[in-house]
């Protein structure tokens, strides 16, 4: 299973976002996650996604989504949609850093490849 680790994807609110209401934030991002997991159904559930605030405990970035999949062509066509939608091509947010990860990969290299 392909897993992002925190901090995975990590967002930046620019003032735009923070200018909206949270009604407002909340029917733009609930759209957005919709239209960008649209197809996930189809292939129950092949994307995941959790997300985390980290505002209060860094500077660097205020959301860290973690997404999970076992196939990566899903992966990437979740944010081509994500980057489609209004939370980026507005922008709403900036991406700041996309870091894949393996969940406990160096254990599958052993188990496998040693």
């Amino acid at each position: 299973m392909l897993q992002a680790l925190p901090p995975p994807e990590c967002e930046q609110p620019l003032p735009s976002w923070l200018r909206l209401s949270r009604a407002d934030r909340n029917a733009i991002g609930s759209t957005a996650l919709a239209d960008a997991l649209k197809d996930n159904a189809l292939k129950d559930d092949a994307v995941t996604i959790r997300n985390f605030d980290a505002e209060a405990f860094t500077g660097f970035c205020s959301d860290v989504a973690v997404f999970e999949a076992d196939d990566l062509i899903d992966f990437y066509f979740v944010m081509e949609r994500l980057r489609d939608s209004a939370l980026f091509a507005k922008p709403y947010f900036e991406l700041v850093q996309i870091v894949p990860a393996i969940e406990d990969g160096f254990r599958h290299f052993e188990r496998i490849a040693a």
